[in-house]
């Protein structure tokens, strides 16, 4: 049967490298120089038996369907009556069916219920065939309140231990088959190697080695055992991804170009497919980038006949979030390109219908030729039969107890535990002395979404609450709780005050959560021109308190100022919902030892200077300040030296988010205001002298704007990122207000009286940016971000002023253009 799906395939292996010539003849690969693999247990006599008798029954319109997976977003169950679509997906920030971000699992599985049951009811003319239900379920079930959030791939990279991750798959498979979910789209194999990447702590690894052991181990927890996978078993599907090369895009930019040779794509990025496959894959997702040119979701040489002809891939490549649309010549709703380059399942979660609709025209045109639609559905409806979602039994679906088990979070806390790198701990500081007074400082310390980062429970991962993960634990609730079992006295101070000197300060800061395309970043500084936690730090310094710093990050950051500034430091990662495990590792116990050494090691290399953003072991010139593989133990007597403070990089040129706080407006933007407006200092909510306060005295129209410096926003525009402002109205407007944005030409705005129309207390306001997007602006040449145009009398102080991820409760006024 391999043999034959195979020779069908050869039909069309390289139909595509006329168009591929038209770029880079280096975005073609040469198969025969790839490694083999062969699918294990995905394929076997009474599968394909019951795969063919289906397909003889289904419609050219029930065959395509099966080809386009859709959003919550943009699909209802009863759509599925008209439009047989094979699969839907809960995308970044998509709730479920009449739920919200924080829904809790009961509205996951009535959603996931009510589309299965329509996809499988008995009715004329259809053949009933059940959706397949995606998620990102990236580190742990990471979407719903009671789940185990695990540390982020980043961090189980240090921990370098197969059979914890293979254990970690199998307690997210669990957790998700729970809610009713069928599919994680997990894991990722990328191999980071520009760590101004936004998803490099989605990354095991800068080196292949790690992520070549590692990717089976996760396929088989997902999963399961070749040919043991079915769900009632507790097992989900598995999507490596992405497929190929995303994790070496020039400049580490975001679905970007990777440029690279042959031969290191396949011995670097393509390390962790082989084994995956051999593993029984069921699916892999095909990559946004672009290899020496080409797009991934388009390039045949790749999808066929290195995934497919050579290593021997029998499941189905999946695309990602309307990847296809991005092919040249292609938009979201019409890629035949996509489809005979290989992908069998196109994600088009909110182009689904038309996508549909012209995919069906192009079939029954021969654009699409007949052999590559019936491999694609072949390929689909195999998994759906191996995962055993045809069979009625769902023993794990609806068993909420299992969300955050004991022993499912007993294995999160062994993976923080072993993840954690000890960077420095001069003067043996570490563990923490039983009886000791312990100050917890930070504004990380009590803050589990903080602590768990991107891709928890929003797409962004912010907006969480510590009441959203009841299964949980801050880092702060461990502390104190080890502290007090060791006879000693802890107290959290998130600003460091104390009354009574301590003994020790343990300080948790880091990094703000973020994904894919918000994450990327300019410069490998940490908190540029805004040292807030360094200011914390030093304050303790100051006052001779021994201090312990426990860094969260999802990539190795300069963080030189800093480390002076700790006697201990701690790369905790994204260490998840089981904070204790820190704990574990800081706090002796009564007769003087912790519950554990450190034991975890580098996977990236730490940079000596904010500009090592391409700082890999074996390349050359290689410089780190900790190299790949470092990390401490208590055993170890190593004395970190003072560190150069210079950065090497200009920190202005990592703003493109932050326009205005306390009391500022951070380089590289500028504040101008007309010249009958005043301006003085005023306290904030919570700082004093922590705003200004803009007056409008005459009544011709003045404007108070930030720019100087433009920037191309058309990413966080598409990424539904909004202008949040924290503002105070001191007297209300008597005529029209404006707030826009402005390019180097002209500017447009939206009326936002309403926002100052009563003076009183604080408040604040998220703007989405498609609104000015939609009121004309372009959005990839904005040279001010913010403009407040009135006439007096009016006056309002502003406290903070910036790009937010979270969307929850955004707004879009009316439009005017030229404000």
């Amino acid at each position: 049967m391999k043999a034959m799906l195979r020779a069908s395939a050869a039909v069309l292996a390289f139909g595509g490298v006329a168009a591929a010539t038209q770029g880079d003849a280096q975005s073609i690969a040469h198969p025969e120089i790839w490694p083999k693999s062969n699918s294990q247990g995905l394929v076997d006599d009474k599968t394909e038996m019951f795969v063919t008798g289906l397909m003889k029954e289904m419609s050219l319109e029930e065959k395509i369907g099966q080809m386009i997976q859709a959003d919550l977003s943009a699909i209802t169950p009863e759509d599925l009556r008209a439009y047989p679509i094979g699969s839907v997906l809960a995308g970044g920030n998509t709730p479920p069916i009449g739920g919200h971000e924080h829904s809790p699992a009961s509205v996951w599985v009535a959603t996931a219920r009510a589309f299965r049951a329509i996809s499988l009811e008995q009715r004329p003319g259809h053949v009933p065939i059940p959706v397949i239900f995606g998620i990102d379920a990236v580190h742990g079930n990471s979407n719903v309140p009671a789940a185990v959030i695990f540390p982020h791939n980043i961090g189980l990279g240090a921990a370098n231990d197969p059979d914890l991750v293979r254990r970690i798959g199998a307690v997210t498979a669990i957790e998700t088959a729970v809610t009713g979910i069928d599919w994680a789209f997990a894991p990722t194999l990328a191999v980071p190697q520009d760590d101004r990447w936004g998803r490099t702590y989605e990354g095991y690894s800068e080196a292949p080695d790690i992520v070549r052991r590692y990717a089976p181990a996760m396929v088989e927890g997902l999963q399961g055992k070749p040919g043991h996978n079915r769900i009632q078993d507790g097992h989900i599907a598995a999507s490596v991804k992405h497929f190929l090369g995303d994790g070496g895009t020039a400049e580490g930019v975001d679905q970007g170009n990777t440029q690279v040779s042959e031969e290191t794509l396949r011995d670097l990025h393509g390390a962790g497919y082989p084994g995956a496959v051999k593993a029984g894959a069921m699916t892999v997702m095909a990559s946004f980038n672009r290899w020496n040119g080409e797009k991934m979701h388009g390039n045949e040489s790749l999808l066929t006949g290195v995934l497919k002809e050579r290593m021997g891939f029998d499941g189905f490549i999946v695309g990602d979030w309307n990847g296809h649309g991005q092919i040249p010549g292609c938009t979201n709703i019409d890629c035949p390109r996509t489809f005979t380059a290989g992908l069998d399942m196109a994600m088009a979660p909110d182009s689904w219908k038309g996508l549909y609709e012209n995919t069906l025209a192009q079939a029954k045109a021969g654009t699409i030729p007949m052999s590559r639609i019936d491999d694609a559905v072949r390929r689909i409806l195999r998994v759906k039969v191996k995962l055993g979602l045809f069979e009625a039994t769902r023993g794990y679906e609806g068993r909420v107890d299992l969300l955050g088990a004991p022993a499912h979070r007993a294995v999160a806390r062994e993976a923080v535990a072993k993840s954690l790198v000890l960077l420095k701990n001069n003067g043996s500081l570490l563990p923490v002395k039983p009886g000791a007074r312990v100050l917890v400082a930070g504004s990380s310390a009590d803050d589990i979404g903080l602590q768990s980062g991107g891709w928890t429970l929003t797409w962004q991962g912010q907006g969480n609450k510590n009441s959203d993960f009841p299964n949980g634990e801050s880092i702060w609730s461990g502390i104190e709780k080890a502290v007090t079992e060791a006879g000693g006295k802890a107290l959290l101070s998130v600003d460091g005050s104390f009354t009574e000197k301590p003994d020790v300060a343990i300080v948790i800061f880091g990094e703000q959560p973020y994904a894919e395309g918000r994450g990327d970043i300019r410069t490998l500084e940490f908190q540029p021109g805004d040292k807030q936690a360094l200011a914390l730090l030093r304050k303790l310094q100051a006052r001779h308190v021994p201090t312990v710093s426990v860094f969260l990050s999802g990539r190795p950051l300069w963080v030189n100022p800093e480390l002076n500034a700790s006697d201990a430091f701690v790369a905790a990662w994204l260490p998840g919902s089981e904070g204790g495990g820190i704990s574990d590792l800081l706090i002796a116990g009564k007769d003087g030892t912790p519950k554990r050494d450190f034991t975890g090691k580098l996977s990236f290399s730490w940079p000596k200077n904010a500009g090592q953003f391409v700082l890999n072991q074996g390349m050359a010139g290689y410089d780190p300040l900790f190299a790949y593989g470092y990390g401490l133990t208590y055993a170890d007597q190593v004395q970190v030296p003072r560190l150069s403070e210079v950065a090497g990089v200009d920190a202005s040129v990592a703003n493109t988010s932050v326009f205005f706080a306390r009391s500022t407006v951070p380089a590289p933007f500028a504040l101008t205001v007309g010249s009958t407006i005043a301006q003085s200092a005023v306290d904030s909510a919570t700082t004093q002298e922590g705003a200004v306060q803009f007056r409008w005295t005459a009544d011709d129209e003045q404007a108070v704007r930030i720019g100087g410096s433009t920037v191309n926003l058309e990413r966080e525009t598409n990424a539904d990122l909004t202008l949040q402002m924290e503002y105070k109205v001191e007297t209300a407007p008597q005529g029209p207000v404006w707030l826009g944005m402005a390019g180097s030409a002209s500017a447009t705005g939206v009326d936002a009286r309403a926002l100052f129309s009563a003076a009183g207390a604080w408040k604040t306001v998220k703007i989405r940016l498609a609104c000015f997007r939609d009121a004309g602006m372009d959005m990839a040449s904005v040279a001010a971000p913010f403009m407040l145009t009135a006439s007096g009398p009016f006056a309002v102080s502003i406290a903070d002023l910036r790009l937010v991820t979270d969307p929850e409760g955004a707004i879009c006024p009316a439009a005017r253009p030229g404000p």
